[in-house]
C-alpha cells in the first residue's frame, strides 16, 4: 500500500530560492527604466541637434544613475519628422515612467520635450522654458 518516502525530494519551494540571486526594489527598477527611456530620448535629442534640450535631460539621467550619460555619437540619417515622432514616443515613455514613480521633475521635463516635439511636427515653433 503506502510506502514511505526514503530519498530527499528533489523539488524545492519557491521561497527557498529568494536569496539565490539578489532582488531589486520597485523604485529601483523604475530608476533604471526611467534612466533608459531619457538616454534613448537624449540620443534622438542630439541627433537633432537641440544642445539645450539635451543638457537638461542629460542632467536626469546622470541623477538617476549616478553617473554623466555617454552622448550619443552616431547617427541615423532619419528625417527630422521621424526623428520628432520617435523623440516624442521616447518622452511619453518617460512621462508614464516619471509619473509611475512621482519624479516630478523628470515629468515635467518629458512633458515639455512632448510638447515641444508635437510643436515641431506641426511647424509650429514652442518657446520653452529653461
Amino acid at each position: 500500500m503506502y510506502e514511505p518516502i526514503r530519498t530527499k525530494s528533489v523539488h524545492r519551494m519557491a521561497d527557498d530560492a529568494q536569496d539565490a540571486y539578489p532582488h531589486r526594489s520597485r523604485e529601483e527598477e523604475l530608476d533604471i527604466q526611467l534612466a533608459g527611456h531619457l538616454a534613448a530620448l537624449l540620443a534622438v535629442t542630439d541627433e537633432l541637434g537641440d544642445t539645450e534640450a539635451g543638457e537638461l535631460i542629460a542632467r536626469q539621467v546622470a541623477r538617476l544613475r549616478g553617473a554623466p550619460p555617454a552622448r550619443h555619437a552616431g547617427l541615423s540619417r532619419a528625417s527630422a519628422q521621424d526623428l520628432h515622432r520617435r523623440a516624442h514616443a521616447l518622452a511619453g515613455r518617460a512621462l508614464v515612467v516619471a509619473a509611475s514613480r512621482a519624479d516630478t521633475a523628470a515629468a515635467i521635463l518629458a512633458a515639455g520635450r512632448m510638447d515641444a516635439h508635437t510643436a515641431a511636427l506641426a511647424g509650429d515653433t514652442l518657446v520653452t522654458a529653461p
